[in-house]
């Protein structure tokens, strides 16, 4: 599904900072896309098993379980198995490239580093979701 497509673009972040998670929804929602948070993964998971979003964004430092272990749960479930997910990180200790790696390794099409601005994260999403060939 691209960003141009008839269906709605729909989002969903799970990240434990809700200043940052409620600006990127009203952010989101004045671009037209839908966009739908969680606090933590248990939350995340609850709310995924009604949601169908293009795209998930994945704190990678939640307060009950690990982003990349997040990621491996979601990856499992047949629903999302093939929806790209973005990991996010506001710290140093996961900036090594073997945390890089092992995010990808988890099911995670890209690790970025906070601070990021909406604007950058949203640049990011559209071209995932545009593919190599757009």
């Amino acid at each position: 599904m691209s960003p141009n497509s008839a269906e709605p673009l729909s989002i969903f972040i799970v990240e434990d900072d809700p200043g940052f998670r409620e600006t990127f929804i009203d952010i989101m929602s004045l671009r037209g896309v839908g966009a739908v948070g969680a606090g933590s993964a248990a939350e995340g998971l609850r709310a995924l098993r009604d949601a169908r979003p293009a795209v998930i964004i994945l704190d990678v430092q939640l307060p009950d379980i690990h982003g990349f272990d997040l990621c491996r749960k979601i990856k499992r479930m047949a629903a999302f198995k093939n929806t790209p997910v973005i990991l996010i990180s506001a710290s140093p200790q996961f900036n090594d490239p073997r945390d890089r790696v092992e995010g990808v390794l988890a099911g995670a099409q890209l690790f970025l580093t906070k601070p990021i601005t909406v604007e950058k994260l949203w640049s990011e999403i559209d071209l995932l979701l545009r593919g190599p060939n757009d």
